[in-house]
């Protein structure tokens, strides 16, 4: 097993670990949905001088090395580029991760009164176990678009003086049945409904309750009920990420997966000054359903966004753009499964990830017999071991569990398939999935050096 990466540092070393820890809890509490993250994100690449790559396309100026530039698809993904010297053609070094993280969505018709109380009807996102996330205090994160095209930025939960919401729970004086049921059916996802209000508008004689949560959503929000028609609104844990451990050697917070390799990705990319070869920075969505839709993986977007890069260097030709991505070599930045001393059953103690050790590498993932997995060539891993071990980053390998214990996916198998060299990498995480996720300072560090050495020298 390898040696704890707090060890190798001085005492006086251990200033910028919890200097970058600070920086990093600020975002994934500002930053709780994927178009937070993406405003965010631009944000900070703009501080280091990047511009919008869109308005190099609309007025045609031509990409130089050294040019910074960013793209934002649709206000839920972003890619982010530091041009290189050598033609594109010559591939891309590449970081990608995501920033969707598991949910409840609100149902295009979510409001409703049930016993003079209002409540908001939920579709939850991604893998979740439904019976953690009630009796929380929860936050509503989103967009409403008027049919004027306004976009109104909503949230409501995160200030001192807001009020909160949640979804109930059974007393135990009366759960009896309930506690019969297998975890999976504990709460069923039809009854994830939140509740937002309880008072009557004086007046009304139907719905009364309901008609006072509107009156208060047009008079505060400027929301009216056909809104939510063309809304947004996601419902997330209150609060902001916290120092974990009486050590304060860990983070909890939500969101974590992925946005722990989102943010080290990003100042990874933010860090590069000059290259050799194009370095990239790709933040998506829709991961945890598939990464499908326009602002996933799956999306052409950042394919075409290599075709017009290549237009813009005045190299453009459908076979270049072939080139650049099979000649590309990318980390796919996603969490592991850190090993749980409480549930050692699930892992394979020589093959999991462990906190304190360092970034994590997984040479596939997938579930079973390595189905639907990226399964990473070993000559692609030699030269990161080297790249690794030359920069002194503490890493470690592992695999999401035991062979037939579960499993799960990232990213890496859409990018592989233009051909290109991929690996997993990143963090390794306790409560993946849970409103509330842990992680270690040191290993979140290790990965940014990770990322910056990756970049540097592949």
């Amino acid at each position: 097993m390898s040696k704890n990466a707090w060890l190798k540092y001085e005492d006086s070393q251990l200033a910028d670990i919890t200097a970058f820890s600070e920086g990093y809890k600020k975002f994934i509490t500002d930053c709780k949905t994927e178009r937070e993250c993406v405003r965010e994100s631009i944000i900070l690449a703009e501080k280091e001088g990047f511009k919008d790559l869109k308005d190099y396309i609309r007025d045609g100026k031509a990409l130089k090395p050294g040019d910074k530039v960013y793209i934002s698809n649709m206000e839920k993904a972003i890619a982010l580029f530091v041009i290189g010297s050598r033609p594109l053609e010559d591939g891309l070094k590449i970081l990608g991760a995501h920033i969707d993280s598991p949910r409840m969505d609100l149902k295009q018709v979510p409001l409703y009164e049930d016993a003079e109380m209002a409540l908001f009807d939920t579709h939850y996102y991604g893998g979740i176990k439904k019976y953690q996330w009630v009796t929380l205090p929860l936050a509503i994160h989103g967009v409403v678009v008027k049919k004027d095209g306004t976009v109104l930025n909503i949230v409501i939960g995160e200030a001192e003086e807001d009020p909160v919401i949640g979804v109930t729970d059974l007393l135990i004086h009366l759960s009896g049945a309930q506690l019969e049921k297998k975890g999976a059916k504990v709460i069923e996802g039809e009854d994830l409904n939140i509740l937002i209000g309880s008072m009557p508008l004086k007046g009304e004689e139907k719905d009364a309750v309901k008609a006072n949560i509107l009156k208060i959503l047009k008079d505060k929000y400027e929301v009216e009920e056909d809104d939510f028609l063309s809304a947004e609104l996601e419902i997330v844990p209150v609060g902001k990420a916290r120092d974990y451990g009486l050590d304060k050697s860990m983070v909890m917070g939500y969101g974590q997966d992925d946005r722990v390799c989102s943010y080290t990705s990003l100042l990874a990319i933010l860090d590069v000054k000059e290259t050799d070869r194009t370095c990239a920075c790709i933040l998506v969505d829709k991961e945890e359903i598939g990464s499908v839709g326009a602002s996933g993986m799956h999306s052409k977007f950042f394919e075409n966004t290599v075709a017009e890069m290549l237009a813009l260097t005045g190299e453009y030709s459908e076979l270049k753009v072939r080139r650049a991505l099979s000649n590309s070599h990318m980390l796919s930045s996603d969490v592991s499964a850190a090993f749980d001393p409480n549930y050692p059953a699930v892992m394979e103690k020589k093959n999991a990830a462990y906190f304190g050790k360092g970034m994590v590498f997984n040479k596939y993932t997938g579930s079973r017999g390595k189905s639907n997995s990226n399964d990473a060539n070993p000559e692609f891993m030699a030269k990161l071991r080297k790249i690794m071990e030359d920069n002194q980053v503490s890493i470690q390998t592992a695999e999401l569990g035991k062979v037939d214990e579960g499993g799960g996916g990232t990213i890496a198998y859409i990018m592989a398939n233009y051909n290109m060299e991929v690996i997993d990498s990143g963090v390794a995480v306790l409560n993946m999935h849970a409103p509330w996720e842990i992680t270690s300072k040191v290993d979140i560090y290790e990965t940014y050096k990770g990322y910056i050495a990756f970049l540097k020298e592949i």
